[in-house]
This record gives structure tokens, C-alpha cells and sequence, in this order.
């Protein structure tokens, strides 16, 4: 007897839900609660935050989990305390001291060196860090008081500025910044750079891309609204982490034949440079994702066809 295909659990959510992540949870907890509130059959984020910090948390849903790694790319902002005199083994307020001094920056000082950490930069990652390093995360490593080493990375810092010194042991700073950059790292450097350690505090994460605390929901809110209908009014749609990629718009039976992993003719002068990465949009919502080469478009990640579409409405004239 032939073994039946394995039943999904769930229903087939697809969208993003941008979550405001509060403090003392981890971001796959976090994940945990959004797909049982939504019953859906898959779910993933798109970039961990520590539990110790909050703020925006995306997550995807479905189909959006495909598009994950656009969202992990997108720019990113933080507003978060820079403790000094201190530095922790973890890098934030979680770990005990390692290192301490009495010693305190005034603002020019500190104002003087922010520009050494702006640009392209290389960082040296925390230690507790989810980074693999040989198929072991670097926290699970840490933890188990095993000796590794961890190697400077080239990451992006945008901006970096002072928003306030509440009193003489802190600072508050904003940073935005691309792919792998590490507020800690941020905080521990500063604090070598300026003689008097440090570590941070109360890290808030403020944006991913398109995704910002004005179209976040609390944990509050989704508890209160899980299995309930009206919480698909804080569900984003799949293409929301797409806006920067460009659209090729394309035909009923163009997105059939992307569905059967076949490329397509880019018409309609929309023919972007060969190789380009471009989003296959039918009647404004994404069908796949793929390149152009030698003038058709290849799909490489596909979606459910949008609603609406059959094997009918394909014009084979």
C-alpha cells in the first residue's frame, strides 16, 4: 500500500505580520505564538533579535517565507543605551563584567568618534551570537565555555548618532545599518575606543525595510486576537519586503506557465539588464521571483497564483 503524503498542520497563511517583540522572549518564541495565532501551516523571521531586546520582529508567513531573505537584506535601524564603565562576556546587560573602569566620556569625545564607526566597517561579532562556526552556534559554544574564534566581518553602518546622555554613566544612540551588523559590537567597540568599556542596554529595534513600529502588532493584541478573523487586519502582503525590486506585470497565462517552472517572454519594453533580479507581478501581486536572460524571465522562487486565476483564463490564441 502506497504511504500517504504527510498532512500539513494548519492552514495556508500567506502574508507577513510585523511583530513588536517585547523583552525576556526569544524571536523563535516569538514565531511560535504568531503561527498558532494564525493557524498556519509555515512560518520563519527575518532576522533574530536577542531577548533581551524589542521591537520590530518580521515574520513570515506561507508564501512570504520565500521572500525572506529580501527582507534580511533590507536596512535596519536601532535606538539603544550604551552602558559605560563595563564590558560583559555577552556584550549587552545579560553577561557578567569582564572588564571595568572609572573612567567617563564627555560628549566630544564621544561625538569625535562615532564617525571611525560609520561606513563600511569592519566588526568583530559577540560571542553569543547565533553565527555557525563549524555547524555550532557561537552562543551554544560560548556557553559551553569552549575555545573558538570568531573573525572580523566588512558590514554597512549608515548612520550613527547621539541622541542623548540621560547622565554620565550612559548614552543613547541611533544606528541604521545593512546585513550583519551587531548593536553590542557597536557598544563594546565604542567603549574600547574611548578608554572606558561599555556594553549595551535597552536595544530597540526600530525597522526592518518596510517594516516599522507604526505597522506593528503588540504580543498583547495578537494573544487577544488568536483564531479570530479580525486578526488578518495585521496580516502585510507577501511582496511587502519586494518594493525595491522591479516588477515585471505579466498575464494570466504567464503566471501559469511560471507555476509549471517554465521563464517567460519579458515584453512590453519592461526587459531589465541580463541577470537582473526582478518580481513577476499578476494584477499587482507577486507570482514569482526570478532573472532576466536573453530577454525572458526565469523564475527561481514561485508563489500561489493570485486568486481568481485558472487554467481558463490562459488565451492560447
Amino acid at each position: 500500500m502506497a504511504r500517504r503524503g504527510k498532512v500539513k498542520k494548519g492552514r495556508p497563511v500567506n502574508g507577513w505580520v510585523c511583530l513588536d517583540k517585547p523583552v525576556g522572549v526569544t524571536s523563535t518564541q516569538m514565531v511560535g505564538k504568531v503561527r498558532y495565532a494564525f493557524d498556519a501551516q509555515k512560518a520563519g523571521h527575518a532576522g533574530t533579535l536577542d531577548p533581551l531586546a524589542s521591537g520590530v520582529l518580521a515574520i513570515a508567513l506561507g508564501d512570504a517565507t520565500k521572500t525572506i531573505p529580501y527582507a534580511v537584506d533590507s536596512e535596519k535601524s536601532y535606538r539603544f543605551t550604551v552602558r559605560w564603565g563595563e564590558q560583559t562576556s555577552t556584550d549587552d546587560a545579560e553577561g557578567e563584567a569582564i572588564a571595568t573602569s572609572d573612567s567617563r566620556p564627555e560628549e566630544a569625545a564621544i561625538l569625535a568618534a562615532l564617525p571611525e564607526f560609520t561606513g563600511e566597517i569592519l566588526q568583530l561579532p559577540p560571542r553569543f551570537s547565533a553565527l555557525k562556526l563549524a555547524g555550532e552556534r557561537a552562543y551554544d559554544l560560548a556557553r559551553a565555555g569552549k575555545e573558538f574564534e570568531l573573525q572580523p566581518r566588512p558590514v554597512e553602518v549608515r548612520r550613527l548618532r547621539l541622541i542623548s546622555q540621560p547622565d554620565p554613566d550612559s548614552a543613547i544612540l541611533e544606528m541604521v545599518c545593512g546585513k550583519g551588523a551587531y548593536v553590542r559590537a557597536i557598544a563594546r567597540d565604542l567603549g574600547l575606543r574611548l578608554g572606558c568599556y561599555a556594553h549595551a542596554r535597552d536595544i530597540r529595534r526600530l525597522k526592518v525595510g518596510p517594516f516599522t513600529l507604526e505597522n506593528a502588532i503588540s504580543l498583547d493584541i495578537l494573544e487577544q486576537l488568536v483564531h479570530n478573523p479580525a486578526l488578518s487586519a495585521h496580516l502585510l502582503p507577501v511582496e511587502t519586503p519586494l518594493d525595491d525590486i522591479p516588477a515585471l506585470a505579466i498575464t494570466a497565462s504567464d503566471a501559469l506557465r511560471l507555476k509549471r517552472g517554465l521563464p517567460i517572454l519579458a515584453r512590453n519594453g519592461q526587459i531589465s539588464p541580463s541577470g537582473s533580479v526582478v518580481c513577476a507581478r499578476l494584477h499587482g501581486k507577486a507570482a514569482a521571483i526570478g532573472y532576466i536572460e536573453a530577454g525572458e524571465f526565469r523564475p527561481v522562487r514561485i508563489f500561489n497564483i493570485p486568486s481568481g486565476v485558472s487554467q481558463s483564463d490562459v488565451d492560447y490564441t
